[in-house]
């Protein structure tokens, strides 16, 4: 399964998404969408799954959940738009990666594209970094990779420039 990645578009659409996206199975979008728009210009590409994050309105607030559990081939992932890092979860999810963690926890918010894993828990954490305008983020980021039975790999990184 490609996963395409990404987060914090604030409601901006950027054409290279679909670019960039178009060798995927499915789309993640781990939360400040921005508009009903750009969610509806993803689920056309490929199927979506998404959290809806602090910017989102009450539209896609009734269209996305703020944390979706989900199994993806042999991967149980948790994705919520406010998370944290490794050594650093937000208190909301803390319980929830500790007392059943995931294999992967995806999480946006910080524009900071990052990928770690924490041996403490046994899971892999990605934040895909910030795809839209708004922000202080020099780069615009987004991630695929690949998810084949229970390992994660071939993870990219793509620049939007």
């Amino acid at each position: 399964m490609r996963i395409g990645l990404l987060s914090d578009t604030h409601g901006y659409w950027d054409e290279r998404y679909a670019t960039h996206l178009s060798e995927v199975d499915q789309i993640w979008h781990a939360g400040d969408i921005g508009s009903t728009e750009v969610a509806s210009k993803l689920a056309a590409l490929h199927p979506l799954k998404a959290v809806y994050g602090n910017v989102d309105g009450g539209d896609l607030r009734m269209m996305f959940k703020e944390i979706l559990r989900f199994r993806c081939e042999e991967v149980d992932v948790l994705m919520k738009h406010i998370g944290g890092y490794p050594g650093r979860y937000d208190r909301s999810v803390v319980g929830i990666l500790t007392e059943r963690p995931p294999k992967l926890f995806v999480s946006g918010h910080s524009h900071i594209l990052k990928v770690q894993y924490d041996a403490a828990l046994g899971l892999l954490h990605i934040n895909p970094g910030a795809a839209g305008l708004q922000g202080w983020q020099k780069v615009r980021t987004l991630v695929r990779f690949c998810i084949d039975g229970a390992e994660m790999k071939d993870l990219e990184v793509i620049e939007l420039r």
